[in-house]
């Protein structure tokens, strides 16, 4: 099944979001070198895991974490997401060099990336909850069971345990291969936040990485809390104001 593969950042102040994610996450960064491109790569224990970014030239968007998952089809996937409900927010085009992709939406509007490298090397695995990579991949729906029959249209996902989270509604848990990969649930009444994708940055303990984040200019807007099947999650904002979160095995 197609799975993330791949983590942008587009940011105002590719340095400031640099320096902060290298303090609190442990990222390392270095200039793709594409030519005509402003572009780095973020990597963590020798394996490249995303990448930062300015907004395009003359656009005015906030800065966001975006997930690419992988296709094996980027104009077939495209083609088929408004059918399914979704919408192509930028249509199918090459990165020389570098793979095909393009910018679709799901129908609650939530962004992500179809994205097929032109390099057939697979990512080097790394045991679960290693710092430094990501742990989990969360969608904050319209509606979340109109989103899931989406993404198990266009990419086979699976569903996998479902959680009671009682006002809350349920918390729908989902694999893109062996293995939980993350979760989706319906937004509360309350929440104002547009449909989105959240992504975990594994840290050595939760109480460390908060300490950190915080001491370089980020927010913690969901305070940690335990997580059923053991660790420590928590939501915070980057000195620029994009959402990201933190998953630690350890408090």
């Amino acid at each position: 099944m197609p799975k993330f593969i791949w983590y942008d950042l587009t940011t105002p102040d590719m340095k400031a979001s640099a320096d902060f994610y290298a303090h609190v996450v442990g990222w390392n960064m270095r200039d793709s070198g594409m030519p005509d491109a402003t572009y780095s790569l973020l990597s963590a224990n020798g394996i490249d895991v995303g990448g930062l970014m300015p907004p395009p030239p003359g656009m005015d968007m906030p800065p966001v974490w975006t997930g690419y998952i992988y296709s094996v089809d980027v104009d077939r996937d495209a083609a088929r997401v408004a059918k399914l409900g979704g919408a192509v927010c930028s249509p199918p085009s090459d990165i020389p060099g570098v793979g095909r992709f393009a910018v679709l939406a799901d129908p609650s509007g939530a962004v992500f990336i179809a994205f097929k490298p032109r390099s057939t090397e697979e990512p080097k695995p790394v045991p679960d909850g290693t710092p430094g990579h990501i742990g989990w991949r969360e969608l904050m729906s319209a509606d979340w069971q109109k989103d899931f029959t989406f993404y198990e249209a266009l990419f086979g996902w699976k569903k996998t345990e479902a959680m009671d989270m009682g006002p809350m509604g349920t918390y729908q848990l989902f694999e893109t291969g062996p293995g939980q990969s993350g979760g989706m649930m319906t937004k509360p009444s309350g929440d104002s936040t547009p449909p989105h994708w959240n992504y975990y940055f594994n840290v050595d303990s939760m109480a460390a990485g908060i300490a950190r984040a915080k001491a370089r200019g980020g927010k913690v807007i969901v305070d940690p809390m335990e997580v059923p099947g053991g660790g420590f999650a928590c939501n915070c904002l980057d000195p620029q104001g994009a959402m990201f979160s933190l998953f630690s095995s350890n408090a």
